[in-house]
């Protein structure tokens, strides 16, 4: 189970409502600089004074919405007061819910730092992660000079941000701890769907946003790259997206940009084996990699789908290159969403039910001796490409406790005959040593920039 948790918080006072956190600290890096006015400050007397304005808005109809909208500030939702706590076994992101935002980030340390360089950022970085990520102003210390909060999201909550670290193969040759890299950090065999961009792939430093509103999740982006300042240089930038939380009428999978349910076989955090199967274990056979223990790997790949050739199939034909049904992710063997696959169960006709080549089928752990990652990727649209046609697809991202028994063997199955491959272009492709958790009083990567 992971070691951070998220709560939501109710500003009007309500049964929801708590007066203290836990797992915060940083002294004076806490502490908002004098005459600020601390988000949490700002949307306690926003939510108080709101509560009416959200009765009547039930009660009132288009009335109601008016009066909420441009008279009355209404209170902070659930959405928005949800927060994540930054300290703990387990980095933020991994297996938080979905968010609705998503900015990712690579980095390249910049000529001339080092270990004590990279050091420092990883300092400046967790400290403005974990006040952005308690629904505080950044105050001070910016290495770019600056030194003050933007002020793009004072008048928000927390909105259930994370913000997630991680070190590319190139980190460790950079700041002389080559012989500290684990051997996960590999370099990933090639495959034929790859059309890979070297310019929008890997990276030294990698850096995973998420929230469930677009301002929060972008006035924590544009701290990141102001605190990089000097050390480190962007590489590539992705921007992607997933359903807003509360928009459908009852919790649900995710779907992606092909319309169909995405993330049904995701271990879960209940199973017995997710730890193992996601999170490095403590204790490994040789201590140099002792400070990957509590973290993982994540496998970061932009793929390209072909909405054009994909929306022309009718909905039967896609539900066979899927093997699930696209109303509702059950599995074409019959059953639920969450009903297991029935691989063998054949028609009237004799024909398997989930197609030889069905997505589902191939990657399944049964046909991958056990093979599994944690699935949480964010949708993504950039305008029309060069041929025509949506530059859209899956910023897919994949944790795992060793990616050569994770992502690797289930992608070389499926690079040998996925009925889904035809439809997806992968257009860039990373690897990243994700650390632990930091405890309270350590930054991300501090046992291994300080070994």
């Amino acid at each position: 189970m992971s070691g951070n948790s998220a709560k939501s918080r109710n500003n009007t006072g309500g049964p929801g409502s708590t007066s203290s956190r836990t797992g915060h600290t940083g002294g004076g890096a806490d502490a908002p600089a004098a005459g600020t006015v601390s988000r949490r400050r700002l949307l306690g007397t926003a939510g108080a004074a709101g509560a009416t304005g959200l009765v009547l808005g039930a009660a009132g109809g288009a009335a109601g919405y008016a009066a909420t909208r441009d008279e009355a500030p209404t209170a902070l939702t659930s959405v928005g007061s949800s927060e994540v706590m930054f300290h703990g076994k387990h980095q933020p992101g991994i297996t938080t819910p979905l968010q609705a935002r998503g900015h990712l980030i690579a980095f390249d340390l910049s000529p001339g730092a080092g270990r004590k360089e990279a050091a420092a950022l990883m300092r400046r970085w967790s400290a403005v992660a974990q006040r952005l990520m308690a629904g505080e102003p950044v105050v001070g210390g910016a290495a770019d000079g600056t030194g003050h909060d933007t002020g793009i999201a004072l008048d928000a909550g927390p909105s259930s941000l994370t913000v997630t670290f991680g070190f590319g193969a190139g980190f460790f040759e950079r700041t002389g701890l080559a012989d500290h890299r684990p051997p996960g950090l590999d370099p990933l065999p090639p495959f034929s769907s790859d059309h890979l961009d070297t310019a929008r792939s890997n990276g030294d430093l990698w850096v995973q946003i998420g929230a469930d509103d677009a301002l929060v999740a972008f006035h924590a982006l544009r701290a990141v790259q102001k605190e990089a300042a000097s050390t480190a240089t962007v590489r590539w930038q992705m921007n992607g997206f997933n359903r807003t939380p509360g928009a459908t009428t009852k919790p649900m999978t995710a779907r992606n940009l092909m319309g169909q349910i995405d993330g049904t076989g995701n271990p879960k955090p209940a199973d017995d084996d997710f730890d193992r199967r996601v999170f490095v274990p403590a204790g490994g056979s040789d201590a140099k990699y002792d400070w990957l223990a509590g973290g993982s790997y994540a496998v970061v790949r932009r793929i390209r789908m072909l909405l054009d050739d994909w929306e022309k199939l009718p909905v039967e034909r896609q539900e066979r290159v899927i093997g699930r049904r696209k109303a509702d992710g059950a599995p074409l063997s019959g059953g639920t969403e969450t009903t297991a696959m029935d691989l063998d169960k054949a028609g009237p006709g004799g024909k398997l039910l989930i197609p030889d080549n069905a997505h589902a089928r191939i990657s399944s752990p049964e046909r991958n001796s056990g093979a599994a990652m944690l699935r949480r990727p964010f949708s993504y649209h950039d305008g029309i490409a060069a041929d025509g046609t949506p530059d859209a697809g899956l910023l897919f991202i994949c944790w795992q406790a060793d990616p050569l028994r994770g992502f690797v063997p289930v992608q070389r199955k499926l690079d040998r005959g996925d009925a889904l491959s035809p439809f997806l272009r992968h257009e860039a492709s990373g690897l990243f040593a994700v650390p632990g958790g930091a405890a309270d009083g350590e930054y991300v990567g501090q046992r291994l920039l300080e070994s």
